[in-house]
């Protein structure tokens, strides 16, 4: 294992941290509020820190081998969540250091799940750190590293197939272009969605900082009461669309604009067709029972939907007094998650379609012993390996729920709360079930101990399993 393959991009990772933390110092200092300084003084500390280690290493040639690959993406995340939890814990807004961890991992995981309260009355460069997470997140912080790796003169494939929830063929021969791109739309979704929100009657200030926890589907607002601040129906639709067009594949948009064949769409329609059943069972179920004319009532039911099916986690009311078959569907829309290849985190469509698929074709075939039946996707056969896979994580994702929640029993939760935080952290929502970490609630009051390890579940999440777990068994730091 070569670690100063790991460590130089990490040092690289730590000036760009720093660069991003002068925009909340700068909005705290147009504010007047005092934490200017803590964020300018962390800044100082990382830029320099991320300055030694580039310098010490560079032009060194390293070996960049899957193995390095692996222990830089966890790495990755670790580092930006333990850097990002420093301003958290220095200003005033009170927070343990466990407390400021969870927030940063759940900001750069876009999880939106919080331990703030009080957020009205917050500083801007607190507010605006939490979204710069959120929106840093969506794309991947390890996408902001594959910028780095050409100057290495190493690859930067293996990152994003790590870091994007399906491994595929690089669109674009070489990975810079594809980058590119990928950052070009992300930046164009952004523009789009804060201009909207704007228009729509937020103020500048919250449509940047809305508009970073849509497009990244993280959640995270600038108000206690998340989207029901601007709570028109206007408002809910525009970050309806919004949070959709992020949970759908990034591909599918660079394919449909450059007029190429694109393999997406039948994931993406499916995506859209179980989200409008969805939305529309639960608006059935509050329909005249619940305050509010039918298009108001079926706005609130896709809105909240879409933000949990997209593992957004904007709330616009208590959507947990609607009932129990309302309570139930939120529940299991958490499991589900956004498309393959875009912000979205969760189980994804994408399996499900396979997971379908595959059953379909075990009760063809106990039907039919005789026929030559494949799973297929997108039209085309899925190979075994690509079947057993899905399989094996459908079955890891389980299990890693269950253990996690095991623990988070063992720590004093009731059954409710530890269920749902354990998937919620897990999936990267936010918001979980029952009146402690509902969307009405935050997970403030949860004991450190629990606080720490949802923070690394929701860092596992985001690495699907696999990409986090490989680096604790032997066989990853085997010589053989």
């Amino acid at each position: 294992m070569d670690f100063r393959a790991v460590i130089l991009p990490i040092g690289r990772l730590l000036i760009i941290i720093a660069l991003f933390m002068l925009l909340p110092a700068g909005a705290d200092l147009i504010a007047g509020d005092g934490d200017w300084t803590v964020f300018a003084t962390t800044a100082l500390l990382l830029g320099v820190a991320g300055a030694l280690i580039s310098t010490a290493l560079e032009g060194h040639q390293f070996q960049f081998r899957p193995r390095e690959t692996f222990l830089f993406v966890n790495a990755a995340w670790l580092v930006f969540s333990f850097a990002g939890a420093i301003p958290f814990y220095l200003s005033d807004v009170g927070l343990t250091f466990a407390e400021s961890f969870f927030e940063t991992a759940s900001g750069l995981t876009t999880t939106g799940s919080t331990v703030i309260t009080g957020l009205d009355s917050q500083p801007p460069g607190i507010l605006l750190w939490r979204s710069l997470l959120n929106w840093i997140g969506g794309i991947g912080i390890v996408v902001i590293g594959i910028l780095l790796l050409p100057s290495l003169r190493i690859g930067g494939s293996q990152l994003f197939a790590i870091e994007s929830s399906e491994k595929v063929n690089k669109p674009y021969g070489r990975v810079e272009p594809f980058v590119a791109r990928l950052l070009m739309l992300y930046l164009t979704l952004s523009i789009a969605c804060a201009l909207a929100y704007y228009v729509a009657g937020m103020s500048a200030f919250d449509a940047v900082n809305f508009m970073m926890g849509t497009v990244a589907t993280g959640g995270f607002a600038t108000s206690d009461s998340s989207m029901a601040k601007y709570g028109t129906n206007t408002m809910l639709w525009i970050s309806i669309v919004f949070m959709m067009m992020s949970a759908m594949p990034f591909l599918f948009f660079l394919y449909l604009a450059e007029g190429r064949p694109n393999p997406h769409k039948g994931q993406v329609f499916f995506f859209i067709c179980l989200t409008a059943l969805i939305s529309f069972c639960v608006f059935l179920s509050i329909n005249g029972r619940v305050e509010g004319d039918p298009f108001t009532l079926l706005t609130r039911a896709t809105f909240n939907i879409v933000s949990v099916i997209t593992t957004t986690g904007f709330a616009a009311g208590d959507y947990l007094l609607w009932g129990n078959f309302a309570i139930a569907m939120f529940f299991f829309t958490t499991f589900i998650g956004g498309c393959s290849g875009s912000t979205a985190g969760g189980f994804k469509i994408f399996r499900i379609q396979i997971v379908l698929s595959a059953v379909r074709v075990m009760l063809k075939r106990a039907s039919h012993p005789h026929r030559v039946i494949e799973p297929r996707y997108a039209g085309r056969p899925v190979p075994p390996a690509v079947l057993e896979g899905v399989l094996v994580f459908s079955v890891l994702y389980t299990a890693t729920f269950a253990v996690f929640a095991m623990i988070y029993l063992m720590l004093g939760l009731d059954l409710e709360t530890a269920l749902s935080a354990s998937i919620t952290a897990q999936a990267n929502v936010g918001p979980g079930i029952g009146p402690i970490i509902g969307p009405a609630g935050t997970f403030a009051s949860l004991p450190d101990s629990v606080t720490w390890l949802l923070g690394f579940q929701m860092i596992l999440g985001r690495l699907e399993l696999m990409g986090g777990l490989l680096v604790f068994t032997p066989y990853f730091w085997s010589q053989r």
